[in-house]
């Protein structure tokens, strides 16, 4: 597996943890689900992390979206874009122009872009 997939239906708000490999980053960036916005895909792809075939090189894109299958197929389409740091505003352009998008994080090595109607929290203690 080379990311995941996650469709959430709650009543309260949820916080997710963005797992991105050996990036520094992983594990301290989560996205805010708030359960009054909720259902919602949250969807997750990588070039580093698992088994499967990938263009890109990306530690992790992932993609909300009111429509789970449509937040898988562009979190792979954009993390095949991403092939070293430079790229990440280019899928994040990407990205806006896919209709029906809330917003999307690509992590790459120490560096994170982020583009929509999404709430980053940190997950590290104060």
């Amino acid at each position: 597996e080379n990311g995941g997939d996650i469709y959430i239906r709650s009543s309260r708000d949820r916080t997710i943890a963005l797992f991105a490999g050996d990036s520094p980053l992983s594990m301290k960036v989560g996205i805010k689900v708030k359960g009054k916005d909720t259902p919602l895909g949250v969807c997750t792809s990588s070039g580093r992390v698992g088994h499967s075939l990938s263009m890109g090189r990306a530690h992790s894109v992932t993609v909300v979206a009111p429509d789970t299958p449509l937040a898988d197929a562009a979190a792979t389409a954009l993390a095949n874009m991403v092939k070293e740091a430079d790229h990440i505003q280019k899928a994040l352009e990407k990205a806006v122009e896919i209709d029906g998008l809330l917003g999307t994080v690509v992590i790459f090595e120490d560096r994170l872009g982020a583009w929509g109607k999404i709430e980053l929290v940190s997950l590290e203690a104060p």
